[in-house]
């Protein structure tokens, strides 16, 4: 029962990866794509509700959010018509994501994945602004532009403490 959380989540790296083999116009991606997001949530309140919250959870929890942001992103970019300004926009979140490992690999010696409230935020925003980017670029715009914020409050976390 302790480990139930750690497997919700290796069940969403495993949805994550079938999401790659999945077509984005069927009904098959969509559920998967929602189990994920959902298992997001699970994961996390089940193991602080059995009182098995470790870092190695938080650490598995993160590269399980990472994996699902890379498996959507790389079924999605190239269907998306989405205009330069996001493009170079989600560049800078992705650099700042950078320069955040780095500086925790030079303060502390390892990779740290900080679970502020910020970025919960923005990953909640950011599974339900995905599917809406079909329709009009403005939910991702404004969840790019958090995730901007968020990135940066992360580096701060970071700098500060573990």
């Amino acid at each position: 029962m302790i480990q139930l959380p750690n497997i919700i989540t290796l069940l969403r790296i495993a949805g994550s990866l079938g999401l790659l083999f999945s077509d984005v116009t069927g009904v098959v991606y969509w559920i998967i794509y929602a189990l994920c997001g959902i298992s997001d949530i699970v994961d996390g309140w089940l193991a602080r509700k059995l009182k098995c919250v470790t870092k190695k959870g938080a650490l598995l929890d993160s590269l399980a959010d990472i994996c699902f942001v890379a498996c959507c992103a790389w079924k999605l970019l190239p269907i998306l018509d989405l205009p330069q300004w996001l493009w170079l926009l989600g560049g800078v979140i992705v650099a700042i994501k950078i320069v955040n490992q780095f500086s925790a690999l030079v303060k502390y010696g390892r990779c740290c994945f900080p679970h502020t409230t910020a970025n919960k935020i923005t990953g909640l925003l950011l599974f339900i602004a995905v599917p809406m980017t079909f329709c009009t670029v403005i939910p991702i715009a404004i969840v790019a532009t958090i995730t901007t914020f968020a990135a940066i409050n992360e580096g701060c976390v970071i700098v500060r403490k573990i």
